[in-house]
Order: structure tokens, then C-alpha cells, then sequence
């Protein structure tokens, strides 16, 4: 499957809990979600991530998830596989003996509410701000482009101050914890 997402850093609020309200969405209440990103050993930061594996190791409550996401037509448009593992610690040192190498912590408060096929997700990440994420799972021969214009024509529509970043939460975090 793939996971196309738009993201923006929300710069009201309120007037998107008041946008949503009046579609009838509700935001959930917040949950907290730890990930620790992993790059690919011949990736560095600058470079393209389009074609390159990344993983990511999520705690949310007590449960554990493994993920890998391969950005295809941009960051934001991934071919993706994941799965709940058991002990962290060992997917961790699991995630590190194929050789891939910890990036940053991301750490964020996440609200979420669905409406058709998408997920809206109102994450305050630390380090780097209130952000709204709009994401919807496509199949692996659709338009991933095309899917980022729908969303994008959605976050629109509500009329709230937004703006839109291309950059994934790891590049937000690690630029946000850069030495000035």
C-alpha cells in the first residue's frame, strides 16, 4: 500500500476545530506517539529520499510498531509496510544490526478525526511546532500526485490558516535541533 500524506504547520487552531465542527468532526482526545527514525547507511541528510528505505520504531501506549516507508514519487508519497513487534529494545537492535542508523526522536501529541477516506491528524510536535497531516492510503498503482492535489484541495477548503511543508517530521525535528 501506499500512504500519501500533505502536511502543513497550523497556525490557527481554533479556527480549524471550529471548521471542523461545522462538517461534524470531532477531533479524538490527544495520545502520544514516540518514534525513533532510522535512515538507510548510503543515505545522508540533504540527499534525495525518493527510492531510499527508511524505518521508523513507534511506541504509542504499550504498544510497539515497525515501520518502513520508501518515498516514490516524493517524501510524502511512500510505499509502506509495518507491523506491531513485541520488545522494542530488540527491534531497535534488530533495526541497527541491518544497518541502518537512528536519526532523530520524534515525539509528538497526536488528535486525529476521519471524514471519507481520509485521516486528519493535529500533531504538536516537540521541537517543531503544531502541524495538520492529512493522509489516505492509496494501492501501489495510483496516482500518488494526484492523491497529494485531492488532499491539498481538502486542507483548502476549510478556510484556516495553513502552510504547507514538504518535509517529513525527522527533517522538521533534526532542522529545528541544529545548532544555529
Amino acid at each position: 500500500m501506499q500512504e500519501i500524506e500533505v502536511k502543513y504547520r497550523l497556525l490557527d487552531l481554533p479556527g480549524l476545530e471550529q471548521a471542523l465542527a461545522e462538517r461534524g468532526l470531532v477531533l479524538s482526545a490527544p495520545i502520544t506517539q514516540d518514534d525513533q527514525a532510522y535512515a538507510h547507511p548510503d543515505w545522508d541528510y540533504g540527499q534525495s529520499k525518493v527510492g531510499v528505505p527508511f524505518a521508523r520504531l513507534r511506541t504509542q501506549g504499550d504498544r510497539h510498531v515497525f515501520t518502513v516507508k520508501t518515498p516514490l514519487e516524493n517524501e510524502l508519497s511512500c510505499l509502506e509496510h509495518e507491523s506491531e513487534v513485541a520488545d522494542r529494545d530488540q527491534m531497535h537492535r534488530a533495526i541497527t544490526q541491518m544497518g541502518f542508523r537512528p536519526t532523530v526522536r520524534i515525539v509528538k501529541t497526536r488528535r486525529t478525526a476521519r471524514v471519507a477516506e481520509m485521516a486528519l491528524c493535529v500533531d504538536e510536535v516537540e521541537h517543531a511546532g503544531l502541524f495538520l497531516e492529512i493522509e489516505k492510503v492509496l494501492g501501489v498503482d495510483e496516482s500518488g500526485a494526484a492523491a497529494q492535489d485531492y488532499l491539498d484541495a481538502f486542507a483548502r477548503s476549510l478556510g484556516v490558516a495553513l502552510e504547507r511543508t514538504t518535509d517529513t517530521y525527522d527533517s522538521l525535528v533534526r532542522a529545528a535541533l541544529a545548532p544555529a
